[in-house]
């Protein structure tokens, strides 16, 4: 987020795309119909008609799938009637040429057949947010979790820029964050080009910075992404797979291209404190223990970092996922000698500086 929750509630305009909030983040969702009580308006995309939609001064009920084509369309009208911020475009932005040039591809028209929206609506809406000085966007996994999630987000942020809203309260490009601790894993380098702290493994000054705090040589080449790594699993690339808190099986859009490259390893490992879909599939399954039977700490989604205390025992074989990696990285030939999450976290205060002066005692 480029916001925080409470200062999104500033926004005079919230555009929220692709997320049932009510169900998906209930305390944002309490927050927010506070804020629609105090005036701010509501401009909802979504093919379904969530209790959000009803209560929304617009509803763009779109046919799933179509998010860039309705938001070129949004920035089409706004260039149209001159509502685009020039002095942010020309001191904050590269590319508005080439963002001209692609908004002229097709006709509002055409989009609005694409989208399944009135294009009087589609104006309405673009207006509505482009007028007002305060204008945010929030959006989840209704964006992101489609073959083309990237060029969804792209646009989402190309529709900000363009009108100037980003870097003041009420403003931004806020995604509402899809699970637990999202934020964290990829702040501690649950990515495939990143290390912890979003520095790039292929930048040779950024990982001699993890190979003299961790005491070995790290690979330079950037990973596969998720998306890639199914690829590979099924051209037969790849050959074992760890996974750990994440169901592809249910998350990816395509469920039988997943089945297909998981059912072609030769090793599945899959770590998780339910019998998901995938674990369904695995080897080996690896009990984790869940939120309230470990200590530690999340991240949420506006980048709080939160502290976590064990309520109760893991049952049965459960462990803590940070105790089940440490013990197979050191059956392979590591020396981790991490002892609780203190010790982990006192690491991420010394690698990633996001997290530098964050005391654990503190928290």
């Amino acid at each position: 987020m480029t916001n925080s929750i409470n200062d999104l509630m500033k926004a005079e305009v919230l555009l929220l795309i692709g997320s049932n909030t009510t169900t998906a983040h209930p305390v944002i969702s309490m927050m927010l119909n506070k804020a629609l009580r105090g005036g701010m308006k509501l401009i909802v995309v979504d093919p379904r008609k969530t209790r959000l939609a009803r209560r929304a001064d617009i509803h763009l009920q779109i046919r799933g799938g179509t998010d860039v084509a309705l938001l070129k369309a949004m920035m089409s009208v706004i260039v149209e009637h001159g509502l685009q911020n020039d002095s942010f475009l020309e001191i904050r932005t590269e590319g508005y040429q080439e963002l001209l040039a692609s908004l002229e591809e097709f006709t509002l028209e055409q989009a609005a057949a694409i989208c399944g929206v009135p294009v009087a609506d589609i104006a309405r809406a673009a207006l509505m947010y482009a007028a007002t000085n305060r204008g945010a966007i929030a959006y989840c996994l209704g964006v992101t979790q489609h073959s083309n999630g990237t060029d969804n987000v792209r646009s989402v942020a190309n529709l900000a820029m363009l009108t100037g809203n980003l870097g003041r309260h009420g403003t931004g490009v806020n995604p509402l964050r899809g699970a637990n601790n999202v934020q964290g894993c990829c702040d501690m380098g649950g990515l495939h080009s990143l290390l912890p702290g979003y520095q790039k493994v292929n930048v040779p000054s950024s990982r001699e910075k993890f190979e003299r705090a961790w005491g070995t040589e790290l690979p330079g080449d950037i990973g596969l992404s998720v998306t890639e790594m199914i690829d590979a699993a099924n051209a037969g690339e790849i050959k074992a797979m760890y996974v750990m808190g994440e169901n592809p099986m249910m998350s990816d859009p395509d469920a039988s291209h997943v089945r297909s490259g998981l059912e072609n390893l030769e090793f599945l490992v899959v770590q998780d404190i339910f019998l998901t879909e995938t674990a369904a599939l695995a080897d080996v399954v690896l009990p984790g223990a869940s939120f309230a039977e470990k200590n530690g700490t999340f991240t949420n989604t506006e980048r709080r970092v939160q502290r976590v205390h064990k309520a109760i025992e893991p049952p049965g074989a459960a462990r803590a996922d940070w105790r089940i990696v440490r013990d197979i990285a050191n059956a392979m030939g590591a020396d981790w000698q991490y002892e609780s999450p203190k010790d982990i976290h006192n690491e991420a205060r010394e690698l990633v500086p996001q997290y530098g002066g964050i005391r654990y005692g503190r928290l």
